[in-house]
């Protein structure tokens, strides 16, 4: 396996009990690996608890949400406008509930230019290691 560079973006975000109603403010970090050139690792900290939860959502999908309303079924975002900037609304639905968050749009955008340098969009394939993917499905079994 090639060693490799990772992109990581901490930036503040809101949780929402609506758009435009805040509940709290939360830390997002933003992870992307080019050994798993699809996913972007998606961890919110909340700052009472110290507790973290992580997703993992398509590079793609979160760019084709600064621009247009994507997604179905756990992960949806979509483009918001706030007072202050443009932002971007992810709503995220695991089996307990729902959370909608809002991001400022120029901080996510920065990080998906930053995973295009060390992955063009369209090169994925050609930086998974199916050997070792495959090796690791077998050793499974």
């Amino acid at each position: 396996m090639r060693p490799s560079k990772v992109a990581i973006t901490g930036l503040p975000v809101q949780l929402l009990l609506s758009p435009g109603a805040v509940i709290m403010p939360l830390w997002m970090n933003l992870a992307y690996e080019p050994d798993d050139p699809y996913a972007v690792r998606v961890s919110f900290t909340y700052p009472d608890t110290g507790q973290t939860v992580e997703w993992i959502m398509g590079r793609d999908l979160l760019a084709a949400g600064l621009t247009g309303p994507v997604g179905e079924g756990d992960v949806r975002i979509w483009p918001a406008r706030t007072a202050a900037c443009a932002a971007v609304h992810i709503r995220l639905s695991p089996l307990t509930g729902t959370a909608l968050f809002e991001a400022p749009a120029a901080e996510v955008a920065a990080f998906l230019r930053a995973t295009e340098m060390m992955v063009p969009s369209g090169t994925e394939s050609q930086h998974v290691d199916t050997d070792a993917l495959l090796t690791h499905l077998l050793a499974e079994g």
